[in-house]
This record gives C-alpha cells, structure tokens and sequence, in this order.
C-alpha cells in the first residue's frame, strides 16, 4: 500500500516547475490530483502527461487569487472523489525587479493575489471539508526571502512573511482538530519563475547559499511529501526550512 493511496491533493501552480514536481511526487505514492493553474494550454498538457503516468487526475484552469477558482477545485475533488485529504499552496509569483519608491502600488497588488490572498482563498475553501472529516494536510510554499527578506523584491519578501504567518495562525487554530497546517521556506530553486529576476538578484541568492548551488525540484517535492502525510502527526504551525544551510534559525 502506497503512502496516499485513495487520498486527495489539490496542488496550486500545478503545470510546472515545484508545483509539478509535488504533484508528480504525490501522484508516485498513490494520491488522486486536482491540479491548478492560471496557464490551461500548460496545465492540459502536465494533466495529460500524469495521467500517462497512471495518476487520476482532474485540471482546474483559473486565477487561484479569485475564490470562484478555489470552490471549483474543491467541488472537482468532491464530485469525482468525495474526499480532499491534502491542499498544496503553491502558486506564487516573485514580481518586477525594483526598489521599493522605484515601483507602482499596482505591482504589490499583483503580488498579493497571488502569493497571499491565494492562499486564503484556498485555505478558506477547504478547511471546512477537512474539519467535517476531522483529518488534513496543509502545505503552503514560502520563501526563505519571506524570513530573510530580499532587496529589490519587497512584494515577494513581504508576501512570503505573511504566508509565514497565516501558516502559523491557522496551524494553531486547528491544533485540537485532525487537520496540521505546515509551510516550506526553500532558498533559489531553478524554475521558469527565475525568468522574472536579473541576473544580479539570481546571484545575490545563491551566493548566500552555504552548500554553493541552487535547490532541486525533487528535493523539495521530498519534504512536502513528508509533510502532507499521516506521519506529520505532531507538528502544525511549522516552518522547514529547505536553504542549503542560509537560514539556520
């Protein structure tokens, strides 16, 4: 018997990158997928290419800042399955390159949605099917810039702080319940996202990374695995770092 055999994932920024990674992951071990993503031509072809792998899986195309495309994920995970035993916050955005008097409000707007409000609609749409069934796993991805800040990307720093926070806030607010709300915090991992950054910002991150690279999709899909299991049973409001040693706190 696989780790998440007859269970549920809803995976956010599911086509590509450390979104698909998890997904593959959690696919590997047996769980049932609702994927999301903002791109459908993308997220029609990684849906296809897991279920050439063999994995059930379902494709929500939508804006995850919008509540409309969190309740369409869940009412796919409910209709075709009856059950969601695991929601995976992913989808993020870093935002334009800029000191912070350098860029207009609109950019921390977009920002936002994406990276924060996402996450509250989501978590806000599935909470209560795992408080009824008394049993879930929240996994939301940060950023070690959320702890660390980074320059010249303030409504990304600031965005993953606060996913930091509402990871710590819900987690103790389901504390007595069978539900753990947990977050990663990864240093620079090469993904498409890396084509919004200079060159200088990719640097100046892996530059600060004692073990000298960048991290692996793979290696982070690991962790999440970890975390959205049974076995994370005493642990809830936590934040794991995945750095390559820069964050030791």
């Amino acid at each position: 018997m696989t780790r998440f055999e007859q269970q549920v994932a809803i995976v956010t920024g599911a086509a590509t990158g450390i979104g698909y990674g998890i997904a593959r992951r959690l696919a590997s071990e047996g769980a049932r997928l609702v994927m999301v993503d903002i791109d459908g031509d993308l997220g029609e072809q990684s849906a296809s290419e897991m279920s050439a792998r063999g994995s059930d899986t379902r494709l929500v195309v939508g804006d995850v800042s919008e509540q409309s495309t969190a309740e369409a994920a869940v009412q796919s995970a409910l209709d075709t399955w009856g059950r969601i035993d695991i929601l995976v916050n992913n989808a993020g955005i870093t935002g334009i390159d800029g000191g912070i008097w350098e860029l207009p409000l609109e950019e921390m707007d977009r920002v936002y949605r994406i990276n924060l409000r996402g996450v509250f609609a989501f978590c806000h749409s599935v909470i209560p099917h795992m408080i009824d069934r008394d049993y879930g796993r929240i996994v939301n991805i940060a950023s070690i810039a959320g702890k660390e800040g980074n320059p010249r990307m303030v409504p990304y720093s600031a965005t993953k702080a606060a996913v930091i926070g509402l990871t710590k806030s819900v987690g103790k607010e389901l504390a007595k319940t069978g539900v753990r709300v947990n977050c990663v915090t990864p240093a620079v991992v090469h993904t498409r996202i890396l084509d919004e950054l200079t060159p200088e910002q990719v640097s100046y991150m892996v530059e600060r990374i004692p073990i000298g690279r960048t991290g692996e999709i793979n290696e982070i899909a690991a962790l999440v695995a970890w975390l959205a299991s049974e076995e994370c049973s005493f642990s809830t409001g936590g934040v794991f770092d995945i750095s390559g040693g820069r964050a030791t706190y």
